[in-house]
């Protein structure tokens, strides 16, 4: 490294969120950026630690020393090109992954202030953007064709992988635009979509043809093509059936999340068929990051309140002796839409939902106890009989999402993402689709 040393006198610092009463009036990125110089500062701080445990924690073996090396010293084409080895689109990593590994950098470990991989990682490829470094490639043909269904981030690599092994790749999406959870269920505050459209751009100069529109019967799979790569996500969400669930007034998360971003992008939609949290209260049921994007989404709607409720304990800020490393580890995280503004609770189970007139008014919700579990395993939940009721005018179930069931598929089709391995984080999906080109390849070469 450049500065093995600069650990010790440089301290972390963080582009930052924009204020919040600035941000919550519109749907741009959140996130700040720091100058080149301050970030090149930052990137001095990844010291010599021998054994780089943030490569063994992504998912896509990223290399972070060498690409932090190269940027501390300014070479910026050089540093895109490490990062680039090994993700296909740092741009959207740089900024909505957890950063897995700054959870396993060494300053992190030591000191609890780990170099900022994850900015560092935005600000590289965005330089590159700009300073022309990313450019689309010619690649020979094979004379093979790919169909890949679905347009996610699973789909997307593996497109983009194959496309450069030299297969004809066709990606089929069954909505009105290309991107699946990164275009539909993430807010534009976080990930705007223009981001993504600058890199399918890159992709369709590349070869690769985008069929929107178009659902694709898995059970009956187009027959032109000499291999299938299949990447339909988790559609599912999980339900809460309790009584009153048929009120009107209670969505999925994503109806209003799917619903805010395509209205962003200029569609329209009756009063009727709107789902928003103007002038309500709101209750969001899950404490994840989807139900933390609820949250965000509401205040820029203009709601009058947001609660968010999560059966779950709260769990304890900064460090979790349950999930020491190599662990995940499982503390408060307080997002950039929970700063502005929200009431948080947890250790609640929901009863029912309370209606007036057809439309949901409020939830009963009671207040539970997680206990030992006798024979070991996860913890029993305990009902304490303490309820209460919370007032709501609109309910966003933000619970997660269910595994797909497939069908049997042919052996020339490959299943990748989130409808392999259930509900995951993007930088896996990436990944999955990264290892589903690889073995596509191998079975089309035998």
């Amino acid at each position: 490294m450049g500065n093995p040393k600069a650990f010790m006198t440089v301290p972390r610092q963080e582009a930052g969120y924009r204020p919040v009463h600035d941000r919550i009036a519109d749907y741009g990125e959140v996130e700040q950026t720091l100058n080149r110089s301050d970030r090149m500062l930052q990137a001095s701080r990844c010291m010599d630690c021998g054994v780089p445990f943030c490569n063994w924690a992504c998912p896509l073996g990223n290399r972070p020393p060498e690409f932090q090396d190269a940027l501390y010293k300014g070479e910026w084409k050089k540093a895109y090109e490490i990062l680039s080895l090994t993700n296909d689109f740092p741009e959207f990593t740089g900024r909505i992954c957890p950063a897995l590994c700054e959870k396993s950098c060494v300053l992190q470990l030591s000191i609890n202030s780990p170099v900022t991989i994850r900015e560092d990682e935005a600000a590289i490829i965005e330089v590159a953007y700009r300073e022309g470094y990313v450019k689309p490639g010619k690649y020979e043909r094979n004379g093979k064709r790919v169909a890949v269904v679905g347009s996610g981030p699973a789909g997307l690599a593996a497109a983009n992988q194959l496309n450069r092994m030299g297969y004809a790749v066709t990606v089929f999406e069954k909505l009105e635009y290309v991107g699946g959870l990164l275009r539909f269920g993430i807010p534009n505050f976080k990930l705007n979509k223009s981001i993504i459209d600058r890199r399918i751009e890159i992709m369709e100069a590349e070869g690769v043809a985008f069929r929107t529109g178009v659902e694709i019967d898995v059970n009956n799979l187009p027959e032109e093509y000499d291999a299938y790569c299949v990447c339909t996500g988790t559609p599912q969400a999980r339900d809460l059936n309790i009584p009153g669930r048929d009120l009107k007034g209670i969505y999925f998360a994503l109806e209003m999340l799917a619903q805010q971003n395509r209205v962003l992008a200029g569609q329209t939609f009756q009063p009727s068929e709107r789902v928003t949290a103007k002038g309500k209260h709101v209750l969001v049921i899950g404490g994840g990051d989807t139900g933390s994007d609820c949250i965000g989404t509401s205040n820029r709607q203009g709601a009058l309140s947001v609660t968010q409720i999560e059966i779950m304990p709260k769990p304890p800020v900064g460090y979790n002796p349950a999930t020491p490393w190599p662990q995940w580890p499982l503390v408060l995280k307080t997002s950039s839409s929970h700063e502005e503004g929200c009431v948080r609770r947890w250790s609640l189970s929901s009863n029912r939902f309370l209606g007036k007139n057809g439309h949901v008014c409020g939830v009963e919700v009671e207040e539970v106890e997680w206990v030992p579990n006798a024979n070991g395993g996860c913890p029993v939940m305990k009902p304490t009989g303490k309820t209460e009721v919370l007032k709501a005018d609109i309910v966003l179930l933000a619970m997660g999402f269910l595994r797909p069931e497939l069908p049997s598929l042919p052996e020339n089709a490959f299943v990748a993402g989130d409808a392999a391995t259930g509900a995951s984080l993007v930088v896996r999906c990436i990944d999955g689709g990264r290892n589903v080109a690889k073995a596509i390849d191998k079975y089309l070469s035998k």
